[in-house]
């Protein structure tokens, strides 16, 4: 076998390969031969047909299927000489196979990186390190009368924060729009979920109050159809309500699984719900900023063929949220492709560092580790040993948390040897960092 190498660019690879007459010349004759003894045809008896009959029936075929198996297993072999990692499916160019001639092709394929990790030591981290305090669950507790509040009817004018029931109408042009109406509506004034000067406008306003708003949509809203255009609300007022906060009493301490105990315990049982909420999102964002600052460090070029494949199932999800902010994925088809191609090269350059990483540090998923995540999942359902048993059961799940632990391992290995910073923090900035960031509120 002869192979020629060649290298179009750093992960381009265009291999051709040679092979003699007799490999394939003496593989179909020891086919052919076994033909002899098993083929019946006409006007000889069974398995007794001569050797040029069955080459003149079959020889065609033979020989193909006889190609077909060495192109596989000398590209394979070429592979293994040649010390080549493909990354996708081969493209086959050109095939010679031509009795008398031998077998010769060539394949073009990309191949995975050769990746040497940036010096970890200089990867700079920052962790959170958060208190949940007595503020932060005065703030949670008022956040829990918040969302099981009740909304009284009252006979007086709308203020902000109060409930308003309406029946609404929107036209463009004197003409309604889909999804413009709507009847029974209840709209809590202040929270900002319709245009603005929606609310606004109905500010003041008592049951049986009837009003025009003369607006128009954002530039930026979610229906390109309607965005920038001036729009106009017929609305009538049904009924005002004001909020009644339910009681810091047993029967709503109940609601949150507090029986005995009272005030104490039910601010116990918040503090320990936001301290696990608290573990969680450190955690999460450690392992997030770990893998961003890895990212960073390490540039390479990244097979075309493996972006390819990540695109395909990101291309369906992005769509997806399109279409669930009402927008319309072909009016964006441009920047969903681009974005979809920038996330898909981010996701495997992810992958190929971080199995570098797992190799480098030879780390593996411990079982037990394992079983305290999956027993930790189980936790919130009823059956709790059905859903562990589930996960054994299934080798795909149990794949799937295994690489989740991988992946801790593989961030704690990388911290370890980074240079980490430990930033305190508020638990609401923990919590909403981005809503921190805006407000301007700085973390020490």
């Amino acid at each position: 076998m002869q192979i020629s190498l060649e290298k179009p660019s750093s992960l381009e690879r265009r291999l051709t390969v040679e092979l003699p007459e007799d490999r394939i010349a003496d593989q179909v004759k020891s086919r052919l031969d076994d033909l002899c003894k098993k083929v019946k045809i006409d006007g000889f008896r069974n398995g007794r047909a001569p050797l040029s009959v069955v080459k003149q029936r079959f020889g065609r075929r033979v020989r193909d299927e006889v190609v077909g198996e060495l192109l596989q297993s000398s590209f394979a072999d070429a592979m293994s000489q040649e010390a080549l990692r493909p990354a996708g499916q081969p493209t086959i160019d050109t095939v010679s196979s031509d009795p008398g001639a031998g077998l010769k092709f060539t394949a073009s394929f990309e191949v995975f990186p050769e990746i040497e990790l940036a010096p970890l030591e200089e990867l700079k981290l920052e962790k959170a390190a958060c208190e949940v305090v007595d503020a932060d669950i005065d703030l949670m507790i008022d956040k829990l009368r918040q969302q099981n509040r009740e909304w009284i009817e009252v006979e007086r004018a709308s203020t902000q924060g109060d409930q308003v029931q309406i029946d609404f109408t929107g036209s463009i042009e004197g003409a309604e729009f889909p999804g413009g109406s709507g009847e029974d509506y209840p709209l809590e004034l202040g929270t900002g979920s319709m245009i603005e000067g929606f609310e606004d406008g109905l500010l003041d306003q008592s049951a049986g109050a009837q009003v025009t708003l003369d607006l128009q949509f954002p530039d930026e809203y979610r229906n390109e159809t309607l965005a920038g255009k001036p729009v106009q609300f017929a609305v009538t007022v049904k009924k005002v309500s004001q909020p009644k906060l339910p009681e810091l009493d047993p029967q709503f301490f109940e609601r949150f699984g507090v029986k005995d105990g009272g005030m104490d315990a039910f601010r116990a049982e918040i503090r320990k719900n936001m301290e696990k909420e608290r573990d969680r999102a450190t955690k999460q964002r450690f392992n997030q900023q770990v893998m961003n600052r890895l990212v960073e460090a390490n540039a390479f070029d990244v097979p075309q063929a493996l972006i390819s494949g990540e695109m395909d199932g990101l291309r369906r999800q992005m769509q997806q949220e399109l279409l669930m902010r009402g927008l319309d994925p072909a009016k964006a088809a441009g920047d969903l492709e681009s974005a979809v191609r920038a996330r898909a090269e981010e996701r495997v350059r992810l992958g190929l560092l971080m199995a570098e990483v797992v190799k480098a540090s030879e780390i593996k998923a411990d079982p037990g580790k394992v079983r305290q995540m999956i027993e930790e999942a189980a936790a919130s359902y009823e059956d709790r040993a059905a859903v562990v048993n589930w996960h054994y059961e299934n080798p795909d799940q149990l794949r799937q948390v295994e690489a989740l632990c991988l992946e801790d391992e593989a961030v704690a290995w990388l911290a370890e040897r980074a240079q980490v910073t430990e930033v305190t923090t508020t638990f609401d900035g923990l919590m909403n960092p981005m809503q921190t960031e805006e407000n301007g509120e700085a973390e020490s």
